[in-house]
Parts: C-alpha cells; structure tokens; sequence
C-alpha cells in the first residue's frame, strides 16, 4: 500500500475512532459543565487554602491539615462507596413503570450512608478522646478535633451522587458544590482580615463543609420527588439484596477497597506529620491538595461515563465500550500531562506570591505528586471500566498491592527524605496501580471476545435508556454483525 493511501486510511480510522456523534458529544457535553463547576470550584477552594495558609503560617496551618486528615481519615475508614452499587444495578431499574425495586435499592444506600456517617462521628471523637496522643492529637489540640469532627455527621455522600448521575443532572452537581467553597472563602478571608485564630478556623472550614453536605442531599431528593419517587422512606427492604443479586458482596467490596485507598491520600499526612513534624505534614498537604485536583477530572469524567458503560457492557456492546474506554483514557492522559508541564514551570513563583515564601519548599513536591496525579488520572476511566465489568474484586487486589508497596516505601523514604519520601512512594504506587489496571483490563477484554456469542438483532431501547446510548448500542451491534460477515 503506497503512502498516501496508507496516510487515508489511518486518518478514516482516526475519524471513525473519535466521530462518535451523538454519544461522543453527550459525554463531552457533561464532561464540560462538571470539569466548568470543578475548575470554579477549584480556584475558589484554593483562595481558601491560600488565605488560610497565610494568616495561620506553616505551624498553625500544619495543625490544621493534621486535623483536616485526621476526620477525613475516619470518613473515608468507615463510609461506604454506596453510589458504584447504587448506579450498577439502578441503572437497570431507573425509569420502570413499576419503580418499587429502584425505591428500595435508593433507601439501602440511604440507610447504608446514614449508619456510617453516625458510626464515624462516634468513632473519631472516641479515638480522639481515648487514643489522641497515639494518633498525634495533643491534648491543645482536642478541642478543634472534636469541633471538626461534627461534619463526620452530615457526610452522607454516596446515596445523592448515585441519585444526580443516573438522572443525568451534571450541571447541577457542578455548580452546587460552589456554594459551599464560596461560603468557605469568605470565611477565612473574615479571619485574615480580622487576624482570627486557628479555633476560628476550624469552624469555619466545619461550617462551610456541613453546609455543603446539605445542600448536596438535599438536591438529591429534591430529585427523586421529580422522577415520582416519594416516601423513600417507606420503601419495603425486604428482598431487595435477593432481587439485586451480589448488592452486599459489591457493596462491602467497594467499602474495603475505599479503606485501604484511604489509608495512602489521608493518613498520609498524619504520617508525615508523625515522623517529621506539624510544619513539614502543613508544606506536605499544601502539595498533596494541589496535585490532587488533578484527580477531581478524573473523577467528573468516571461521573459521566460510568452509567453509561455500565449499560453498555450490560447490553454486551463491547466494540462501543471499548471505545469510549480508550477516548476517556487518552483525554485523561493528554489534560494531566499539560498540567505536571504547567506545573513544573510555574508552581514555585505561585506558591511565592500566594501562599507567602514560606511555603515556597512545597513546589518540588507538587511537581513530584503530579507524576503520581498524573498516572491515577490516567487509569480511572479503566477502573470504572472493570466496576462495569463487575470485576471489582480484581480492582481491590490491585489497590491492596499497591498500598501495601506505598506504606513500604514511605515508611523507609519519610524519615531520610522529609515529605519528599511520601510523594515519592505515592508516584511508586501510582505506576503499579495503573499498570496492574491496565493488564487487567486487556485481559478481561481478550477473554470476553472469545466467549461472545454471535450477534444477535438489536431488540431495540429499553426503558428509561438514554437515547444516546440507545444509539450507540445500535451503531455498536451493527459493527459487530458486520465484522462477522
């Protein structure tokens, strides 16, 4: 084949690849209004650390992130992931005329969400009170523990995600989140301006958290009440796990592989804090914060994607699930490469100008957890791949081996290297995870092509399908029936 043709033949391939009309569009459409919302959210949430940073000073702020880490460590220890089960099997159920499957499963997570959020209000103050001094909780610093710990009650998280997204409604969950961030800011530019204390602080921060946990809930049944779902509360439990066959196993599933992830993005900080000080866990977490919003793209755009292939690997489209998998990965990977770039040019003068120069030590270390960013950002849209797949105790295999290979590496680099040491074990395990994911995933794929049956005539959209899925279901059966002739 002579070059040119070579070159036309690639470029059709090319445009077939990414010319995925209607759905391709949809997805970039959400995808664009949650990456808006979390890019206003983003400035705006690091105004707030910027101007908490500079009235606190490196020890005070240190404190702070100590106490930040301490109630999200136990949030994330005991909550549940409860929206992955809740959007797998209501994705099926969503839209049914007869809905009193769909009410049931949304009262589990529920139910499931409310009991963990109590359950982590009394473990934390407990740990705190009983414990603090082996968990670098001085007895000065109680009293802002035990006030921050308040927002552990109000952190229902999973039930509301599951409700926006499977109804679609991503500009909401955009720009609502806002309201809180801006409340946040304006609190702490209240404490600079007034000179205020590290207690002030801490309640602000509590505040500006509880009133976005609310607002989040409350849109979430504002919803449901919209789609005709009312008196969630009186849904009958009774069968539901046997009706959503492996709901538990998925759920506790999720939960286990949440807590071990945990245990490597928050106690991280109080690891650090505890081999080598307040000031060095406050330069650490200023770091940690910033290369991780990074992470929040990756999380706006499993948001979109996830029902989707849900349903489509539930309707054995794999051609198109194939698809979007690989578009999501390559986006991902071209957005977090521009950043690290970004980041290693600029981030030490930011720092300068904003944080103060004290705080200026922290730039080799966000150019350092971007690369780590950069690799959990890449491999997201696989992981929600294998969730569809309902490979998640593969997933949680994998998160255990690279946790156990972070914990390894930073308890031997954090006391030669300061906070350095624990990027270094987060870019270490960033690598193993996503390799892990990746070879995972092509094998799951190789194995499912061989065992597929022969193309079968397209029964036409299920009730409460998307009509972009719908098409892309069609449009995906029709390659297949073609590839087979």
């Amino acid at each position: 084949m002579s070059l040119p043709a070579t070159v036309q033949s690639l470029g059709r391939r090319a445009r077939r690849f990414w010319h995925d009309e209607t759905s391709l569009r949809v997805r970039l459409v959400s995808i664009g209004h949650l990456v808006t919302g979390n890019m206003m959210g983003t400035i705006v949430g690091l105004l707030a650390f910027v101007v908490t940073a500079r009235a606190l000073g490196p020890t005070d702020f240190g404190i702070l992130a100590l106490t930040l880490s301490y109630t999200r460590s136990v949030h994330l220890l005991i909550a549940f992931q409860t929206w992955q089960p809740l959007i797998k099997y209501g994705a099926e159920e969503q839209g049914k005329e007869e809905g009193s499957a769909y009410r049931a499963l949304m009262k589990f997570g529920l139910l499931v969400d409310l009991s963990a959020a109590l359950t982590a209000y009394g473990v934390a103050v407990g740990v705190a009170l009983i414990f603090g001094s082996l968990v670098g909780i001085s007895h000065s610093n109680l009293q802002q523990v035990l006030i921050y710990s308040t927002v552990l009650l109000f952190q229902i998280e999973g039930f509301p995600t599951a409700v926006l997204r499977l109804a679609g409604r991503f500009r909401l969950v955009a720009y609502s989140s806002l309201i809180s961030t801006i409340l946040r800011l304006v609190l702490c530019a209240a404490g600079l301006l007034a000179g205020a204390s590290l207690f002030y602080f801490v309640i602000a921060w509590a505040v500006s958290q509880i009133a976005g946990s609310l607002i989040f809930l409350t849109l979430a049944l504002v919803e449901l009440r919209r789609q005709g779902v009312r008196r969630l509360l009186m849904a009958p439990l009774a069968g539901v796990t046997g009706r959503f066959k492996g709901l538990w196993a998925f759920t506790l599933g999720s939960k286990i592989e949440l807590t071990v992830r945990s245990s490597t993005t928050e106690f991280d900080t109080l690891l650090v804090g505890a081999l080598a000080g307040a000031p060095a866990a406050g330069l650490y977490h200023i770091a940690k914060r910033l290369g991780r919003l990074m992470l929040h793209m990756g999380v706006q755009v499993q948001a979109v994607v996830y029902p989707d292939i849900v349903r489509l690997w539930a309707q054995q489209a794999v051609s198109e699930f194939r698809r979007i998998i690989l578009q999501t990965e390559i986006l991902l990977l071209a957005f977090g490469l521009a950043v690290f770039a970004a980041a290693a040019l600029w981030v030490g003068p930011v720092l300068h100008w904003t944080a103060g120069p004290e705080f200026e030590a922290a730039g080799p270390l966000v150019v350092v957890q971007l690369i780590a960013v950069t690799m959990m950002l890449s491999g997201s849209a696989v992981r929600s791949a294998l969730l569809a797949m309902g490979r998640q105790p593969v997933v949680l295999k994998i998160v255990v081996v690279s946790s156990l290979v972070f914990h390894a590496t930073a308890l031997a680099a954090i006391p030669v290297l300061g906070a350095m040491g624990a990027n270094i074990a987060h870019a270490v395990m960033g690598g193993l995870w996503l390799a892990g994911l990746l070879v995972a995933f092509h094998g799951e794929i190789r194995s499912h092509s061989n065992t597929l049956p022969p193309a079968s005539p397209d029964p036409g959209p299920s009730i409460g399908e998307p009509p972009h899925i719908g098409e892309a279901r069609q449009k995906a059966l029709s390659r297949n029936t073609a590839g087979s002739c």
